[in-house]
């Protein structure tokens, strides 16, 4: 009897379908296809120790709201928040929702996933991320599927952001110098040729695994058999997407704007970071990028003895609170600038703002509790209607799950799916 084995090597991660008649298993399967309408793009931003709640949250009216959820229109941002009101009318806040996951600091990774690693082999899609979802029905349309920036340092390791179908983390870009050198600094001979190597060696494993669906197909009943037409199908667009992709070997790189950036150090870094994702958008280097500000953002690199981590388990103690609300402020600060900055850049059909989505906030709702309910959650661009705080009532049983959110932004990024992780649907209160 066949079992149904992942092949992962050279970037390849691919497997058989699950066939009854061959005695497997049935569990329920996805499939994304590509949407060849204009230029979607999409930004996630995730912090790794969340935000003080008093201080980045509004001050809202009680709701009372019969299905769960309140709009709100009128409210003033709390004060590590107060510069988004700068951009008030281009983003959406939300609050109350979550991914119904414990753990503390071992859930943040799931700020994009809905789901935790331990538990990804009981998931349809695994623990695959919405920037990586997204990436991998797209590929070959940019140079980069995807880029994921972040330490490699600080809690638990270093970046956990960007998750693979596989269950795989994404290795992050460490900093501004060596993502400026992907987006800008010209391949050589030797580095085209180990490029068309491993197009190669992808190419020759996705012909074993024609080869072993073919060798089965005999044995299949006839449902069975429009299954497997349907994968081969699959193994066919993987192969387009390889030829995409490969057709970038040989197309230079833009020009550079600026002379090569040096590392420093992650509070100093992260305006650049904002700028260098800018360009790469704006180049269509990409459409798709994460950036998780991690547990190596020092506050002495802002004037402020003590550790981060430390500050965010405050105990409510007031000088490790004013220390961590002035951690928090700038971070949200330089957010704000990333947004207002592609709103002043202009692409085929209107400003960077209008076609991008922007997702900022954290895996974690508040770190002194190490609980991970109440999320904070604030999605600018990409097309929607802002100027809103979407409050979710926690008790309601008609909440919806954070993913919904997700299947809303893959849909506007131009994907037909209805299914991402643990949703029910699009979520409520978007148009």
């Amino acid at each position: 009897m066949l079992r149904r084995n992942f092949l992962s090597t050279a970037g390849v991660s691919i497997a058989l379908p699950f066939l009854p008649s061959l005695g497997w298993a049935n569990p329920s399967s996805s499939r994304e296809q590509e949407n060849s309408i204009s230029p979607k793009r999409m930004v996630c931003i995730g912090n790794m120790l969340g935000f003080y709640p008093p201080a980045f949250w509004p001050k809202l009216t009680p709701a009372n709201s019969t299905d769960g959820l309140t709009i709100h229109r009128d409210f003033t941002m709390g004060e590590s928040s107060a510069s988004l009101a700068g951009i008030r009318e281009d983003l959406t806040m939300i609050q109350g929702l979550e991914h119904n996951t414990k753990g503390g600091h071992f859930s943040i990774h799931t700020f994009l996933s809905g789901v935790r690693q331990i538990d990804a082999k009981s998931m349809p899609m695994g623990n695959v991320t919405v920037d990586q979802f997204a990436a991998e029905a797209t590929s070959g349309r940019t140079r980069f599927p995807t880029l994921t920036i972040g330490s490699e340092t600080g809690i638990h390791g270093g970046c956990q952001i960007s998750w693979t179908k596989t269950g795989t983390r994404v290795p992050p870009i460490p900093g501004p110098e060596q993502l400026f050198k992907k987006l800008f600094v010209q391949t050589d001979a030797s580095q085209k040729a180990a490029k068309t190597d491993q197009f190669k060696l992808q190419a020759s494993i996705l012909d074993v695994v024609r080869d072993e669906a073919n060798r089965v197909e005999r044995k299949l009943n006839s449902q069975d058999r429009q299954k497997l037409d349907e994968y081969l199908t699959s193994i066919r667009d993987v192969e387009k997407r390889i030829g995409m992709r490969k057709n970038w070997i040989d197309v230079p790189k833009p020009e550079a704007p600026f002379p090569a950036p040096k590392n420093k150090n992650m509070v100093e870094d992260l305006p650049l970071l904002y700028e260098l994702i800018s360009l790469a958008l704006l180049t269509n280097s990409t459409h798709i990028a994460t950036l998780e500000i991690g547990g190596d953002f020092n506050p002495l690199d802002l004037g402020i003895k003590g550790g981060y981590h430390g500050f965010s388990h405050h105990g409510k103690k007031q000088s490790s609170i004013e220390a961590l609300i002035k951690l928090e402020t700038y971070q949200i600060e330089q957010f704000t600038k990333f947004v207002e900055r592609l709103s002043a850049m202009e692409d085929e059909t209107g400003t960077m703002l209008d076609n991008t989505m922007v997702l900022f906030g954290s895996g974690m709702g508040d770190a002194n509790s190490h609980t991970n309910t109440n999320l904070p959650v604030v999605l600018a661009g990409g097309g929607f209607e802002h100027g809103r705080l979407l409050e979710f009532d926690s008790k309601s049983s008609h909440r919806p799950p954070l993913t919904n959110l997700f299947v809303t932004m893959l849909q506007q990024f131009g994907l037909e799916t209805e299914q991402f992780a643990t949703s029910t649907g699009t979520l409520r209160g978007f148009a």
